[in-house]
């Protein structure tokens, strides 16, 4: 088979599967694993495929239709449970402030945090303020801006810009996906903005993502990997994923 040929096959593939890895491709057409990413990397340049760690995404699998968070929510949720848990045991001693991002597992972590300290709780998401408000134990402070439909949350440049006033201990962040090459990303280019806010906003950044995100891309990126501290994730995440996050100097936790 020629060079062009190739090209051609990997790229219909990936538009038909959505996703492919390296390896499967290598193994297929016969070649090494060199040549293979040499392929994606000019597909991508042609803008047929989206490289991501281990093989290639088509294009419309990165910039697909976000779910809506009734229906995220439903989504593994005892890996979620798990996760938040995990997350819990990251907060900081005596109690402190917190930046909580939207999401399914950031509202199951609010849920957790020990009655036994005082917290601060900032955040964006309607149903975190809903269940941290009646909390003797916590403090809120809900975040202004225009509200979301699909995830119930303020963003936005009034979102963004009130962030910027607040220094939390700790900025739990959710992701809709979460890769080596793309950092953090989610479809939405208003969300991204508040996101990337609550990441810089915190003095330690924990991401909370299960292992269905990672490797995953969308159109708008908002924090790179060196931009976060620790990534929870739960335990069907792949050993070459850990190990090329631990490369990339983010500690992550598997439960």
């Amino acid at each position: 088979m020629y060079a062009e040929e190739r090209h051609q096959a990997i790229a219909e593939l990936v538009s038909t599967r959505g996703r492919v890895a390296v390896t499967e491709l290598a193994t297929r057409f016969q070649v090494t694993t060199e040549t293979v990413r040499r392929d994606l990397s000019q597909l991508e340049r042609l803008q047929l495929v989206r490289r991501v760690h281990g093989g290639a995404v088509s294009l419309r699998s990165v910039t697909m239709l976000e779910p809506r968070l009734s229906d995220r929510d439903q989504d593994h949720t005892p890996e979620k449970g798990r996760i938040a848990q995990a997350a819990v045991a990251l907060l900081p001693q005596g109690g402190g402030t917190l930046l909580i991002d939207a999401g399914s597992t950031t509202a199951r972590l609010v849920s957790l945090l020990p009655t036994t300290e005082q917290w601060t709780v900032i955040t964006h998401s309607v149903p975190i303020a809903a269940i941290v408000a009646p909390l003797p134990h916590i403090e809120l402070h809900l975040l202004p801006g225009k509200v979301r439909t699909a995830t119930q949350a303020a963003v936005g440049h009034e979102t963004a810009q009130a962030i910027g006033q607040f220094r939390a201990d700790l900025a739990f962040v959710g992701t809709n996906a979460v890769s080596v090459r793309h950092g953090l990303s989610t479809p939405d280019s208003e969300e991204a903005a508040t996101k990337r806010a609550i990441v810089h906003g915190g003095q330690r950044v924990v991401v909370l993502a299960d292992a269905t995100k990672i490797g995953q891309e969308r159109a708008v990126r908002f924090a790179s990997l060196d931009e976060i501290d620790v990534l929870v994730t739960d335990d069907s995440v792949s050993p070459s994923d850990v190990q090329a996050f631990d490369a990339a100097g983010v500690d992550v936790i598997r439960v």
